[in-house]
């Protein structure tokens, strides 16, 4: 064969799905959605006052009460190839992530439908949180790590960036939501990159639960891109 072709996979089998299960750091820990963790996360979202920028680039509109917050819970845990997870600080839940688009044949998996509560958001937890989900699926076995967002949105797009993902590009009109188009930017980390990237969020967190860290993440990771 004279035509190039991409590296050969000997011994490659399909993965299994990720399962459910609890995964324990030092500040945080994750476990299964669940749709009666609603109002644990009504709270830790503020309520009626919970800050309606957390749902501009979810897609759904801010909840106005519990009841439905508990559909967007439920709506979370019945998603394809998908898997919800609760984000918890002492046994409160302050957060929600999907695993996403699982594609077992070419191991591949994204990160999304992320909410942080305020008490979650910049904390030593949120971060931690990120890094229990990226291990578990590449210890998996898995090939590939997705990250995708709005365009326009750059908390997300700057939290990808410090958490080690790899800008890939943007599909053009690739959404209509809440009756608007989105343009879909991609990232991701391989698992040839995660060993470096897993040792660079282990520093971090490591002098983060110590004490203040000496090195931002966002540095940490800037250094491994070419």
């Amino acid at each position: 064969m004279s035509e190039p072709v991409g590296p050969s996979l000997p011994g490659w089998t399909p993965r299994e799905p990720l399962r459910p299960q609890h995964l324990v750091g030092r500040t945080v820990t994750l476990r299964p959605l669940r749709v009666d963790d609603a109002p644990s996360l009504w709270s830790a979202l503020g309520g009626p006052a919970a800050p309606p920028a957390l749902f501009t680039y979810l897609k759904t509109d801010p909840p106005r009460d519990e009841d439905e917050l508990r559909a967007v819970l439920q709506d979370a845990l019945c998603a394809p190839a998908s898997w919800a997870m609760a984000i918890c600080r002492d046994d409160l839940v302050v957060g929600m992530a999907s695993y996403l688009r699982t594609d077992t044949a070419a191991g591949s998996v994204e990160v999304g439908n992320i909410l942080f509560a305020p008490p979650l958001q910049r904390t030593t937890a949120a971060t931690e949180a990120m890094h229990l989900m990226a291990e578990h699926a590449f210890a998996a076995g898995y090939r590939r790590y997705e990250w995708k967002c709005d365009s326009l949105n750059a908390p997300s797009r700057a939290a990808a960036a410090r958490l080690g993902f790899t800008l890939e590009g943007t599909f053009r009109n690739a959404l209509v939501y809440k009756g608007r188009s989105r343009d879909t930017t991609w990232f991701s980390i391989t698992d040839d990159e995660w060993p470096a990237v897993r040792d660079a969020h282990r520093r971090w967190l490591d002098e983060a639960v110590a004490g203040w860290p000496r090195t931002s993440l966002t540095e940490l990771t800037a250094a491994l891109r070419p």
